[in-house]
């Protein structure tokens, strides 16, 4: 899987096997083109969706990672691009792959991560006046207001 990935898409992805699984890190502009091959090209055939999330990579921004499967040659693929922390955008994959509307709509309220072409990035979890994105590491919680940090640093250190 990992020569053909290679061979199709060259210096667009940058292959590392980890404990067993094929991760290739992909610029933002590849994003789409690499989870069209993983989904419809007959030798990769990862047809199973199985998540998307967002990483926050501090200062070298968020990390987006979609984690897909194939049902009829049974292996993993995991695709993980880097985006921006401010205006980060990639194009959607709800079309390739029914679960990730869900997952992008997460994304992009906990991470501030947008999706071009998703047909309804509206917020899940927090109301609709919340502002900013709470699983990014600079965050600050409330919680912090009621009690002291039993942590040895503060967030940010």
């Amino acid at each position: 899987m990992r020569d053909h990935l290679v061979a199709e898409l060259g210096d667009a992805v940058q292959p590392e096997i980890s404990f067993g699984l094929l991760t290739v890190a992909v610029a933002p502009g590849d994003w789409r083109r690499v989870a069209e091959l993983a989904r419809h090209d007959p030798e990769l055939a990862c047809n199973f969706f199985d998540f998307l999330c967002g990483v926050d990579e501090e200062a070298e921004g968020i990390g987006v990672v979609l984690h897909v499967y194939s049902t009829s040659h049974h292996h993993h693929l995991q695709v993980r691009a880097l985006v921006p922390r401010d205006g980060g955008q990639l194009p959607t994959l709800h079309d390739l792959w029914a679960g990730a509307d869900w997952h992008e709509r997460e994304t992009w309220e906990l991470f501030g991560v947008g999706f071009d072409g998703h047909p309804n990035l509206a917020k899940l979890l927090l109301p609709e006046e919340f502002e900013g994105f709470p699983l990014r590491k600079e965050f600050a919680l409330l919680a912090r207001e009621a009690k002291p940090w039993p942590g040895d640093k503060e967030p940010g250190e």
